[in-house]
């Protein structure tokens, strides 16, 4: 999955989370898939930051 996949499933979490009928259980199973993706996506940041800095040197 690329970076911007990870940012739109975060976003879509986020968007989910909004609906007031969302029982706990639930609410809390689309955080998890959301900070997962949200991880996911500054992992792949970090490494093209180090891949950057790399090339710089």
């Amino acid at each position: 999955m690329e970076f911007e996949d990870h940012i739109k499933q975060a976003e879509l979490s986020l968007e989910k989370l909004n609906d007031k009928d969302l029982d706990l259980k639930t609410c809390v199973e689309i955080y998890k898939e959301g900070l997962k993706s949200i991880k996911q996506a500054r992992t792949m940041l970090e490494k093209a930051k180090l891949e950057i800095e790399q090339v710089d040197e």
